[in-house]
């Protein structure tokens, strides 16, 4: 992906600025420069092999200032570390005509899935569902929540005293700064089709949902599952993993 490739040239090339490239660059690389066969070869290498990228502005009518946001720049390093739990990324998975939405959580060091049931795509119903799901996880592992710039967070101050949580916004257009969350939301989208009514599942059936996601052997977990590690840090603490 390119946000991986544009990391592993900032980690490989730290002092040499002449081989950085942005995300953005790369994606206009693959969009934009190549025609033919080219194009499309370099298209279905990419995880999500759109054959055209998303306008930047298809939610400016849905988004709109925020008071009080806490950007992304001022968030704790040990988040950006991955070695610490308590740390999650959020978003809103809409349905057809974006009149239904599910509330999608992920924990980013253990990769754990939480969805939420929303009543509807508007800052109350973000705010009542991800409080009524993060509720149920342990203080210690509910640190940071790290969202994008869509309104329906606009109640973030208030979900933020209910569960002493600090809620840090990303930058506009960055999708890679909460690439946990893009990640899982692809991998949902075998289960929640993008188009369809989505008010019609219970939380009970967003449960399940999520534990075939939880349950997945990962790679990046060592090949173990988001719900095996995450059990293991709830129940070591003070938690750090690696420690």
């Amino acid at each position: 992906m390119p946000e991986q490739i544009a990391g592993r040239l900032r980690r490989a090339y730290p002092d040499d600025m002449r081989k950085h490239l942005s995300p953005e660059t790369i994606y206009v690389g693959l969009y934009v420069l190549p025609r033919g066969a080219l194009r499309s070869e370099r298209l279905a290498a990419l995880r999500q092999a759109r054959k055209a990228r998303r306008p930047r502005a298809r939610d400016r009518e849905q988004r709109g200032q925020i008071p009080h946001m806490t950007p992304i720049a001022a968030r704790p390093a040990e988040v950006e570390s991955r070695t610490v739990p308590g740390h999650w990324e959020g978003a809103l998975l809409k349905g057809a005509r974006n009149r239904s939405a599910v509330g999608t959580l992920m924990e980013r060091p253990t990769r754990l899935v939480i969805l939420a049931k929303m009543n509807g795509t508007d800052a109350t119903s973000a705010r009542q569902g991800f409080t009524k799901q993060l509720r149920h996880v342990p203080a210690i592992l509910r640190k940071t929540l790290t969202y994008d710039r869509g309104k329906e967070m606009a109640e973030h101050e208030r979900l933020s005293t209910r569960l002493a949580i600090r809620v840090f916004f990303a930058d506009p257009h960055c999708p890679w700064q909460r690439g946990t969350n893009e990640n899982s939301n692809g991998l949902l989208g075998q289960y929640l089709p993008k188009g369809i009514d989505l008010s019609g599942y219970t939380q009970r059936e967003l449960n399940a949902l999520a534990d075939r996601l939880n349950t997945r052997p990962r790679k990046c977990l060592n090949v173990a599952t988001p719900l095996e590690v995450y059990a293991y840090v709830r129940h070591h603490s003070p938690v750090a993993l690696g420690t």
